[in-house]
């Protein structure tokens, strides 16, 4: 199983941020030191061009990003401050979900350690988000005939809202959304289905929610990929969360989106989305686990 990792371009932030940046390196080496991976799986991803991300991006943006020209309200909006790091971070982590579709296209699921970034408008960025890394990786397997249908499962508890607007109108990519109703971004976009989750949801209505939705996602997409957004924020004790999964329940997830995959006999590209545990090592856990299921189901 390919894994594509980011965590060596690093984000000069502010003390005290509360992105936790550090899960990346810490994930990497969980996988690394579990014995189950060799250094050889573990690859970093050239950047995602201008041409790529303009599949997804408006171009005058992809240049402001690129050059620093950002208007300052823009710049907040996204959550970090400009540097030439977070250029090529955001570059490298959209490279990275672009690596993982075809390499999970070729040999059956691979995963980006970053990524999920799902926030991000076509001409905008937001909530720590800069590019939008599932929207430009569905649009690019397409124009480099890959894949024609693909479908997007999004499983933070965040709302895709950025893939929602940027896919609208888009028959050939479907988005499935579930998350808490109750939660950021205070106003949603559409996706083609979003499921709704009031606060402090558990294991078992979760689980329920999510065959449902499955179901009902597989059937109407017809996908010939899948891009999983394996957010570990809906966890019990994230910090943004507000939903009350246990590390059980996220596991069960895993399984089941694997498990369709499986049945469907369709790829899954994987990428680790959000995750802000108030101890990073829950994080860094359910993280883990994601990757070590998928390799399971596809051994």
């Amino acid at each position: 199983m390919r894994l594509f990792y980011t965590d060596v371009f690093v984000l000069p932030l502010p003390a005290g941020h509360r992105f936790p940046m550090e899960k990346y390196a810490r994930l990497r080496q969980r996988l690394l030191h579990s014995g189950d991976f060799a250094e050889g799986d573990f690859q970093l991803p050239p950047a995602a061009s201008d041409a790529e991300l303009a599949r997804a991006h408006d171009p005058e943006y992809i240049h402001q990003v690129a050059s620093g020209s950002l208007p300052e309200h823009m710049q907040k909006a996204i959550g970090f401050p400009w540097s030439s790091g977070m250029v090529e971070r955001s570059r490298r982590s959209a490279g990275a979900t672009l690596a993982a579709c075809r390499a999970a296209l070729r040999e059956g699921v691979a995963a980006n350690l970053a990524g999920g970034t799902h926030h991000a408008f076509r001409d905008r960025g937001e909530g720590f988000c800069v590019f939008n890394d599932a929207a430009v990786a569905a649009r690019s397997m397409q124009a480099e005939g890959r894949a024609e249908r693909i479908l997007i499962v999004d499983c933070d508890v965040h709302q895709g809202n950025g893939t929602a607007s940027i896919l609208r109108g888009d028959d050939s990519i479907f988005t499935f959304s579930i998350h808490g109703a109750r939660n950021f971004p205070f106003t949603k976009e559409t996706s083609d289905l979003d499921i709704e989750l009031p606060d402090d949801c558990s294991d078992a209505a979760y689980l329920l929610q999510l065959d449902d939705g499955l179901s009902t996602a597989f059937d109407l997409a017809r996908p010939q990929l899948v891009i999983y957004l394996a957010g570990a924020d809906p966890y019990a004790d994230d910090r943004l969360g507000r939903l009350a999964l246990s590390l059980a329940g996220l596991a069960e997830r895993d399984r089941r989106v694997f498990a369709r995959c499986r049945q469907a006999g369709v790829p899954v590209a994987i990428a680790m989305a959000g995750g802000y545990a108030r101890q990073i090592d829950d994080t860094v856990t359910i993280h883990a686990a994601t990757i070590a299921l998928a390799r399971q189901h596809w051994d």
